[in-house]
């Protein structure tokens, strides 16, 4: 760990004394900051003078009198400045219940903070603008009870919703065990077991109706694969082959819905890229936003798909 100041290496020390399951030495506590053990010696009595309830015992180590917790916010002003830059990014989303929440946070922490403080966190609030043209370019929207399907991930429990399709607008009676709450770009998504389909499947928010927790639990897994939850429902898929050019390749990669699983160079500013997408509609649309810098290679129903929507432009004009 690099050298912090003494009042933020103390900080850490009560932190870790109060959540740490075993005691810890003197040995291991100056290891783990990188300073001596007459520093750790010297930030115990400073713990000491300010009432910290420091235990100790010969045979195992140091730690902190069972119950007693830390005031909940003493930030330094570098963790104030990284939590400013979250919730300014949460804010700029299109989500207005996300952003409402947001807000709400931001106040409490106003409110609780030491004065010098609220003045860097008011200096920052309007000069630190996380993605503008989502914060200033959309209306926000109802996203959908992010909320409630979060607490029933929290507690293991199935959901129970009517859910209205696009592809036909069919309303249908659902029951979902549900894994992963994800928030795309605009947009909030349940990833989970769908009892109707038996299988694995993806839910967006806001074409969800009459939301409700049921008393259902469900086994929950030890631990979620949470990068094969999101990118596994395009595993059976039709696979897609593109050129890209190399003044969209970085942005294609960043931002392409799913993995890349092979790439070829086909010149210094071409590349050949493969991946495996169910929904052609939606990343037919997707891939338009790269102009001529993207060119389909297959599938021919991709093709095609293109074609019509490229026609149907012009159409317009």
């Amino acid at each position: 760990m690099s050298r912090l100041k003494s009042s933020e290496r103390r900080m850490k020390l009560i932190l870790m004394l109060q959540e740490s399951k075993k005691r810890l030495t003197v040995d291991e506590l100056a290891e783990t900051f990188g300073v001596s053990r007459r520093t750790i010696f010297r930030d115990f009595n400073v713990l000491s003078e300010i009432n910290v309830p420091v235990t100790w015992d010969k045979y195992s180590g140091y730690g902190v009198m069972d119950g007693y917790k830390v005031p909940p916010l003493m930030f330094t002003a570098q963790e104030l400045a990284t939590i400013m830059v979250g919730l300014n990014f949460v804010k700029s989303q299109v989500d207005k219940q996300l952003v409402d929440d947001a807000k709400g946070v931001e106040l409490k922490i106003k409110n609780t903070i030491p004065d010098e403080l609220k003045e860097f966190m008011d200096s920052l609030d309007d000069r630190t603008v996380v993605d503008p043209f989502l914060h200033f370019g959309h209306q926000k929207k109802e996203g959908g009870n992010w909320y409630l399907v979060s607490s029933a991930i929290s507690q293991s429990k199935s959901l129970g919703f009517r859910y209205q399709s696009k592809g036909d607008n069919e309303v249908t009676q659902r029951i979902v065990d549900p894994y992963l709450l994800v928030f795309y770009r605009d947009h909030w998504n349940i990833i989970g077991f769908s009892h109707k389909r038996d299988a694995i499947r993806n839910f967006v928010l806001d074409r969800m109706d009459e939301v409700k927790i049921l008393d259902k639990k469900f086994e929950q897994k030890s631990q979620i694969d949470v990068e094969g939850l999101i990118f596994g429902s395009n595993e059976s898929g039709q696979l897609i082959e593109v050129y890209v050019q190399e003044p969209v390749d970085r942005a294609f990669r960043a931002n392409l819905p799913t993995k890349i699983f092979k790439e070829k160079a086909i010149s210094n500013k071409k590349i050949k890229v493969s991946f495996k997408f169910e929904n052609l509609d939606y990343i037919n649309e997707w891939l338009l936003q790269f102009g001529d810098k993207v060119e389909i290679v297959s599938p021919n129903v991709l093709k095609k798909k293109r074609e019509k929507i490229l026609n149907s432009m012009l159409e317009s004009l």
